[in-house]
């Protein structure tokens, strides 16, 4: 399975989470929940998550910081298994929680 496929299954789920959608920008697709846009599916995967599981994120093989700022990492495994689909599904919820926490607040 590619990073491809990968990312067309976050963007099947990702539909099916609350005041979330799925939008194509500059050939890859934007994960936005709550207004803000939390992941970037594409040949990797990027995240906005919070700086605790960033920073256990960041411990993860295949895992680096991403260039779209603090809080964002960048997940580009090598091979695509059960266990990597499972720790891509987790990050994309907790960056949705995370987003629509942060609207309630405002």
């Amino acid at each position: 399975m590619s990073g491809r496929s990968l990312a067309d299954a976050l963007a099947r789920h990702a539909v099916t989470l609350e005041d979330t959608v799925v939008r194509p920008a500059d050939g890859v697709r934007e994960v936005v929940a709550a207004g803000t846009v939390v992941a970037v599916l594409g040949s990797a995967l990027e995240l906005r998550l919070r700086p605790a599981v960033a920073a256990a994120a960041l411990r993860t093989p295949d895992v680096e910081a991403s260039s779209r700022g603090a809080g964002w990492v960048r997940f580009a495994p090598a091979e695509i298994d059960d266990f990597v689909r499972d720790r891509a599904v987790a990050w994309l919820e907790s960056a949705v929680r995370l987003a629509v926490e942060d609207e309630l607040q405002d």
